[in-house]
């Protein structure tokens, strides 16, 4: 133990490795303030090169690279597929130089480089071949690149026997995975509307000529029966671009089944993440038939805004991205409940920005106006409170790991339990931090801050990822009783 802390500190630690890069599309003039891009002029210097030359270079591009990305001359062939509207129409580009203009228009990103933080624990989709008494898990973290750009990433790692816990090589190429439309809901697209006062005639008409589940052809083609008299309001074209972004916030991404999921990348795929995927609570989802799928919470943030979202996945291989609406959505830190309780979907929240509530999905898809479970109180968790993941269920009641900031913007760890029965009522909670940061976690790319996204209870212990100052990932673990029985009643009920 730290100070007064209760959890124990693993010897294990992951840091942020910049050897870990994705390519990302490269226009040469456009990460500057000039009047034109200088793509033009080097593709007209690339066409020069003769056929022999042009194959040398691309030869030696790809000896340079190729190890580390997954296809990289698919890549490569993407790029310019990007790019080819410059290319004179009068030129015919043979194979190879298509492919060294696509190697010319990339770059590589170390998606980590800044920092590695804030992950979230659940057990892994596989767990073959494992001893008695061992558990493989998923961890989710936030790693930070160039520019402060946010993606997720993971790490695959095993629990037991007793405190051991392994995380597993993640050398190896990344991949971003394919980006797919998806089906969309006609009823989050309609609380969506509602949500941002985008709910008129317009928006009524294209609603009710979508069926329940419709791809992006149906919306086009409900957009294109729109009576005229509707057309040609001043409002209409503002209301369809709105129905569009909305439209645009749903999206897949899949990853190929052989490639590792500690290689896989969950990188920004529309305008309103497109500067960062942040702190992704996952948690593991048990089905009425006992059947596993996986669901995340996540913060959108596109430089100005900030928008809640929701991660869904089968296998991990899959995951589709929804919206996620309503008055308790409208701030970071959702947490989902790992099962429906009392028939409710339930979730955690802090939509005032300082305080810990209780949300439930209402039948139009809006997270409704949360129970408030605990306000800022003791001196480590003036300033505000929240959650540091899912609650996880105990045979003593929800246990919610909350994260709390004191003076000089200090974060620690803390915890309360909640009724299995009436989650609303706070049953006990930690009297002090479960943990805090120690002289050697103190300073980082953030400094002064422990933040868990979810941890988890295995062989009777819980075990706790957590960021250290936004700079290097931590474990800690605690036996489950020694946490409760060192739990209080609510200081309201004593």
């Amino acid at each position: 133990m730290t100070g007064q802390d209760l959890a124990t500190r693993l010897d294990v630690k992951l840091a942020p490795d910049p050897r870990r890069v994705i390519i990302k599309l490269f226009v040469p003039g456009e990460d500057a303030a000039l009047a034109r891009s200088r793509a033009a002029g080097l593709i007209d210097r690339i066409t020069l090169f003769g056929e022999h030359e042009t194959a040398a270079m691309l030869r030696e591009t790809l000896r340079r690279f190729g190890d580390r990305h997954h296809d990289l001359e698919a890549t490569f062939l993407h790029h310019y597929d990007l790019v080819r509207y410059r290319v004179p129409r009068h030129i015919d580009l043979p194979p190879s130089a298509r492919l060294l203009v696509g190697a010319y228009f990339s770059h590589e990103y170390a998606v980590e480089a800044a920092a590695l933080c804030n992950p979230s624990l659940v057990p892994h989709p596989d767990q073959s071949g494992l001893d008695p008494g061992r558990l493989r898990v998923a961890i989710s973290m936030r790693q930070i690149g160039e520019g402060h750009v946010s993606s997720i990433g993971f790490a695959t790692a095993v629990l037991g026997p007793g405190a051991d816990l392994t995380v597993a090589d993640r050398s190896g190429p990344l991949t971003v995975g394919q980006r797919h439309s998806t089906q969309h809901r006609r009823d989050l697209l309609a609380a969506g509307l509602a949500d941002e006062d985008w709910d008129n005639e317009v928006s009524a008409t294209v609603l009710g000529s979508l069926p329940e589940l419709f791809e992006d052809d149906d919306f086009e083609q409900a957009v294109s029966k729109l009576p005229a008299d509707l057309l040609t309001r001043t409002t209409t074209h503002r209301t369809l671009e709105e129905l569009r972004r909305a439209i645009t916030s749903d999206y897949a991404v899949t990853f190929p089944a052989g490639v590792p999921l500690d290689q896989r990348v969950l990188w920004p795929a529309n305008a309103a993440e497109s500067n960062g995927m942040e702190d992704a609570r996952f948690v593991r989802i048990l089905d009425e038939d006992g059947v596993p799928s996986y669901r995340a919470t996540y913060t959108a943030y596109d430089g100005r805004q900030i928008h809640s979202r929701m991660l869904a996945s089968d296998d991990m291989c899959r995951f589709e991205v929804t919206p996620l609406r309503g008055p308790a959505a409208t701030n970071k830190g959702m947490a989902l409940f790992p099962r429906p309780v009392g028939g409710r979907h339930l979730a955690l929240c802090r939509s005032d920005g300082e305080t810990i509530g209780l949300t439930s999905l209402d039948r139009h898809k809006m997270w409704e106006r949360p129970v408030t479970l605990h306000t800022p109180r003791d001196g480590w968790e003036l300033i505000q409170v929240g959650n540091c993941g899912s609650p996880i269920e105990t045979e003593f009641g929800w246990l919610v790991l909350t994260h709390g900031v004191g003076p000089m913007r200090r974060y620690a760890i803390g915890a309360l339990l909640l009724d299995l029965d009436e989650p609303h009522r706070v049953i006990a909670e930690l009297p002090g931090t479960l943990l805090t940061p120690d002289e050697t976690e103190r300073d980082g790319y953030v400094p002064n801050v422990v933040y868990s996204c979810g941890g988890l209870v295995h062989a009777g212990a819980l075990w706790l990822p957590y960021g250290e100052s936004d700079a290097r990932i931590g474990f800690a673990r605690v036996p489950l009783t020694t946490l409760v029985e060192a739990m209080r009643p609510p200081r309201e009920a004593v």
